[in-house]
């Protein structure tokens, strides 16, 4: 029998909680440590769509990137959707599992495969931390090529048809800074590193200013984009280890920003 315990404590050395950023709430979140599994979904995040996915699905466990919940709570009711989705999951008797930045940093997490997915070579932690890892990524590529060849890389590799990029297409780019999600405040790090590009999910638009102004190309492909497939890769790694069990990624999921 595999347990919620015994999948929380492969993923603790699949992407161990120490290297969660200091305001993350990762772990094992909601459930019983005993509960068997037999059905395990991972997705992004847990939204109505994705957590009415795993109850009809009779899902014991959601392994979700992002946290759920990701504060603390001084109520828990049905008068918002956290609570609504938060009371539905107890009922229901699935678990909740989020290893968020802990991922994120990890020697097979979301930052390393993004590096390796552009074709970075050189690869090390952006920010260092223990054991040699740490926050985002940054490496070199082989051969030179343009920021906007770059994208085009970026594009195929994460399935995409369309990005934001800030500076010139025609841009050199030979060193590259990677970090996943909402991490504008990794442009210093990409520049003190001597990054030609920052690749990273979003930004905020003064970071957008700033990175033009000190000559840092940004590829900036979403949120959604940027972690999504990694949730994927998650799943396929999950069902390896435990063969027994039914595992998928999200079928339900989608970016809520679309193109008008």
């Amino acid at each position: 029998m595999t347990n919620v315990e015994a999948i929380a404590g492969f993923l603790e050395q699949f992407a161990p909680t120490r290297l969660a950023e200091e305001w993350d709430n990762v772990g094992l979140l909601v459930g019983d440590r005993q509960r068997e599994v037999r059905r395990l979904m991972t997705c992004l995040t847990i939204t109505p769509d994705t957590a009415a996915e795993a109850i009809d699905e009779r899902a014991e466990l959601i392994v979700a990137h992002h946290p759920l919940p990701f504060r603390p709570l001084k109520r828990l009711t049905a008068d918002r959707p956290t609570g609504r989705m938060l009371l539905d999951l107890i009922a229901a008797r699935v678990a909740v599992y989020s290893p968020h930045t802990a991922f994120d940093s990890a020697s097979q997490g979301i930052n390393q495969r993004l590096a390796e997915g552009l074709g970075l070579g050189r690869i090390e932690p952006l920010v260092p931390g223990d054991d040699g890892l740490g926050t985002g990524r940054v490496g070199r590529l082989s051969r030179g090529l343009t920021l906007g060849k770059l994208a085009e890389r970026l594009k195929q590799f994460l399935g995409i048809d369309h990005l934001q990029m800030v500076g010139q297409p025609d841009r050199p780019v030979a060193t590259v800074a990677v970090a996943c999600g909402s991490a504008g405040e990794l442009l210093d790090a990409a520049r003190a590193a001597g990054s030609d590009a920052l690749l990273i999910g979003e930004t905020r638009f003064h970071t957008c200013l700033e990175a033009e102004a000190d000559g840092i190309g940004l590829l900036l492909p979403g949120h959604f984009a940027s972690e999504r497939f990694a949730v994927e890769c998650l799943a396929e790694v999950l069902a390896g280890q435990f063969p027994d069990l039914r595992v998928w990624a999200s079928r339900r999921e989608r970016d809520p920003l679309r193109l008008a």
